[in-house]
């Protein structure tokens, strides 16, 4: 069986760090088709030693192509729109945008924590959340451990996790130029709103770090709450996350649980200054963990810190793990 793979929003910043994962990973696949907005149509991409042109994406885009998988960094109205045209004709989509997450009927993975869940599927699988996908990669060993009682997040998000406009409001902020994708400038600042605020007071950013933690970990008794910070730093979300536990824990028993789970690094050495930051993150797939302490302010908790690249682990490469693991699975998903 051939295998061929679609990229829909190849030109944009996770699309095109989703080339340069897939050809990292070097999948077996037989032919890439890159698709893009009208705006972006006939550009020409260079991607594993050849060249590909852009094609627009369209309701017929995909006829006559035989694709299997289409992976979508293409924005949540997009997805909704094309997603089902794509899983309508057998094509399994991998969706980066807020779509689908929620939908019922649709799995929201980390190839790490979850990815039975891949085993059951209508054609559209969720990629999470950047914020909670590095999170849930820390997050799932201990909760195996020890159950999770209560989660309290507090991010600290790169810019490139808005996109370009963010991005660019960063590098022209430090030449003194006023914010276009912010409210505020980022140079130099905090800004504690990431999305729009809702009746509450919460952002929709923290809403979905809510919500999806929930979704993953299959627990809807787990207390969680957010509050999601946009720093001045290009790539990789630092998260200090409190926890707190149904079950006590020896500490260092906790570090070897974290230290031995699936795409984790531990740097957790406070007499050398060793923790996890943003730069060491920048362009790595796997999830750094540091500042693992007790809190001694409830009866079995700790404190941690986390770190990611937004765009790697927390769009690109996690999209591009789940295919690979359906494809390592062809069988047990039910694909001849």
């Amino acid at each position: 069986m051939s295998v061929n793979i679609a990229v829909v929003g190849a030109t944009g910043m996770v699309g095109r760090k989703m080339l340069q994962v897939l050809s990292e990973r070097n999948l077996p696949v037989d032919n890439y088709y890159l698709f893009a907005s009208a705006r972006s149509a006939g550009k020409t991409v260079q991607f594993m030693g050849r060249d590909y042109t852009v094609e627009e994406l369209t309701e017929t885009c995909m006829d006559g192509k035989d694709i299997t998988y289409a992976i979508f960094s293409a924005g949540a109205g997009t997805s909704l729109k094309f997603a089902p045209i794509f899983a309508e004709k057998g094509i399994i989509v991998v969706d980066n945008s807020s779509a689908w997450r929620m939908d019922e009927t649709v799995p929201l993975v980390v190839p790490e924590v979850n990815p039975d869940a891949l085993l059951s599927h209508h054609n559209i699988i969720a990629n999470p959340n950047c914020s909670t996908i590095q999170a849930m990669v820390a997050l799932k060993p201990l909760h195996d451990a020890y159950t999770l009682r209560r989660v309290v997040y507090s991010t600290y998000q790169a810019v490139s996790g808005a996109g370009m406009g963010g991005f660019a409001d960063l590098e022209n902020g430090i030449k003194g130029e006023a914010p276009k994708k912010f409210n505020h400038p980022i140079f130099g600042n905090c800004l504690p709103q990431i999305d729009s605020f809702l009746d509450d007071g919460y952002t929709k950013e923290e809403l979905k770090m809510i919500n999806e933690t929930k979704k993953i970990l299959h627990d809807n008794e787990i207390k969680v709450t957010a509050t999601t910070v946009r720093v001045p730093v290009y790539y990789g979300h630092s998260e200090s996350i409190n926890l707190e536990f149904e079950k006590q824990f020896d500490l260092d028993e906790l570090k070897k649980i974290l230290a031995d789970a699936p795409g984790i690094v531990m740097a957790d050495d406070p007499a050398s200054l060793s923790y996890p930051m943003a730069c060491d993150a920048a362009d790595h797939d796997e999830v750094y963990v540091g500042r693992v302490r007790r809190d001694d302010t409830v009866e079995s908790g700790i404190n941690m810190w986390v770190v990611a690249d937004n765009i790697r682990k927390g769009a690109a490469t996690n999209a591009v793990q789940i295919a690979e693991w359906i494809m390592a699975h062809a069988e047990e998903c039910g694909i001849k």
